[in-house]
């Protein structure tokens, strides 16, 4: 029988379910409450993949701190995107390498990586948060697109740049320097004006569409 003056940190370390056992394990003071506030907060509130992502990399710092005696800032960070993003095969077991070399299971830190799906069980049945949701309005809209098309712009950067270095040191590229950009334009067939997708979807469209409006 469940205490009524148990704290909700109590309550976790009795949990099945995963996150809140993981927390537990790990040791993560706080991070359920953080979560909780990041999910039902009005400003910047953040979203269930968001969360999943933040309490994945939250595992891994933890699991570097306890074998490791230092970590770099930003490191866990870089180490799940290794993990976890689109990076070639040869990274991504550079990366698993590294981290055996520190004395993790690499295995059962990707096992213990959780889903949205878990975040959003963790916050509703295990601290019983709730979130008004309301409609968004356009230029918060109009910003989720933007951020998306950012992560694969950056998607795309990552890529191009992990396959020129892998090139070059298999010795099949020669190659100074490099820098990558990568450009998105969109051009009206109507009147060929020339724009970024941050300015047409900004300005609400095409200026020959304003005109024809008048």
């Amino acid at each position: 029988m469940t205490n009524a003056h148990e704290s909700s940190d109590d309550r976790e370390s009795v949990s099945r379910g995963k996150v809140a056992r993981l927390l537990n394990e790990y040791d993560l003071q706080g991070l359920g409450a953080k979560l909780e506030s990041l999910w039902t907060r009005e400003e910047d509130r953040k979203s269930l993949r968001e969360l999943a992502e933040y309490f994945n990399k939250s595992l891994v710092e933890q699991t570097l701190e306890r074998e490791s005696s230092s970590t770099l800032d930003g490191e866990a960070a870089n180490y799940y995107r290794l993990l976890t993003g689109d990076v070639s095969s040869g990274t991504r077991i550079q990366a698993e390498n590294r981290l055996e070399q520190h004395g993790v299971d690499v295995d059962q830190l990707r096992s213990n990586f959780v889903s949205r799906q878990a975040i959003h069980t963790y916050l509703t049945q295990e601290r019983q948060a709730t979130h008004e949701t309301r409609s968004k309005t356009r230029k918060e809209r109009i910003d989720d697109r933007l951020q998306t098309i950012q992560r694969l712009k950056t998607r795309v950067t990552t890529v191009v740049n992990s396959t020129i270095s892998e090139l070059s040191q298999a010795g099949l590229l020669s190659v100074g320097d490099t820098h990558t950009t990568v450009l998105v334009r969109i051009d009206c067939q109507s009147c060929n004006n020339q724009y970024s997708v941050s300015e047409l979807l900004t300005n609400g469209g095409c200026q020959c569409r304003e005109d024809d409006d008048q």
